[in-house]
């Protein structure tokens, strides 16, 4: 009878089939036909990274290749020392009774021993496959990040319309070439964010204000500074920063924002107050209004 034979008879060992199990998926027990459709999508996804691919394949080629030749020599030395030990019991059977029983058990601890050695390179060879995947997968993850630029844009965008954070088709496409993304992947950024946002109001109240100031200096910048001692009005409709202001919410986070980065009023100065500014001149102060 054959190795194989012999080793069925046996019940399977559980580690054993989880590897068997693992080498198929990836495509290194069959070389002919798994082995191709693993390298082509190592990860179940078609992509159009071509050299990744090539690299992928080629690492995972010579694996398999290690992997099938260790097989062969392993199983061959099986079959060999099987073979001399049962050709000494059967010169044994000549002086002293050697049952069948006797010979199938010491062929089954000849294959046990041999067993571990297959297990050792089956499992060696899951961890090469594994990390080899793993190197590839985490490369796309890093390259999958947003720039800096992105992150900003979008960012100002969500803390300028903190009360309502949700753009319109038109202002997806417009961060979209501002940032060097797709659409679609501004839409999952804003979904994202919103969850993330709730979730950690306070943690990301720092975030806002950066970015709130970031985009009233803007404002101020484009304005110019002949206009930076009054108080203008703001309508809803006005354009503050590279978006503009949809709500009076928007506006008192701006105002919110402005009063807690202004120092403490001099002459000339302003002076935060609930429903307006107040402005300490010479001659006292001066309330302007900036309801929205």
């Amino acid at each position: 009878s054959s190795i194989r034979g012999i080793q069925e008879e046996g019940p399977p060992d559980a580690q054993l089939l989880r590897l068997d199990n693992m080498l198929l998926a990836e495509g290194v027990s069959r070389p002919e036909k798994q082995g191709r459709g693993a390298a082509a999508a190592p990860d179940g996804r078609p992509s159009n990274r071509g050299l990744e691919h090539s690299g992928y394949r080629a690492k995972l080629s010579h694996i398999r290749q290690v992997y099938h030749s260790e097989l062969e020599k392993y199983e061959q030395a099986c079959r060999e020392f099987t073979r001399h030990v049962t050709s000494l019991l059967q010169e044994q059977s000549r002086v002293r009774p050697v049952s069948p029983t006797e010979i199938a058990h010491l062929v089954g601890v000849i294959h046990g021993k041999f067993n571990s050695i297959q297990m050792q390179l089956k499992q060696s060879t899951c961890e090469a496959v594994m990390t080899l995947r793993a190197r590839f997968l985490d490369a796309r993850r890093k390259r999958q990040n947003f720039s800096k630029q992105a992150t900003e844009v979008l960012n100002e965008y969500f803390y300028s319309h903190l009360s309502n954070p949700y753009p319109s088709e038109e202002a997806k496409e417009e961060l979209a070439r501002r940032g060097g993304i797709s659409v679609s992947q501004v839409s999952n950024w804003f979904g994202n964010k919103r969850i993330r946002y709730k979730k950690n109001m306070r943690k990301f109240q720092e975030e806002a204000t950066i970015y709130t100031a970031k985009t009233a200096m803007d404002a101020t910048e484009v304005r110019g500074p002949g206009r930076q001692a009054s108080c203008p009005s703001i309508s809803h409709s006005s354009s503050s920063g590279p978006f503009p202001l949809t709500s009076p919410g928007d506006t008192l986070v701006r105002l919110q924002t402005l009063a807690c980065l202004q120092p403490t009023p001099r002459r000339g100065g302003l002076l935060a107050q609930p429903h307006g500014w107040q402005v300490l001149g010479p001659g006292g102060l001066r309330r302007l209004s900036c309801r929205v």
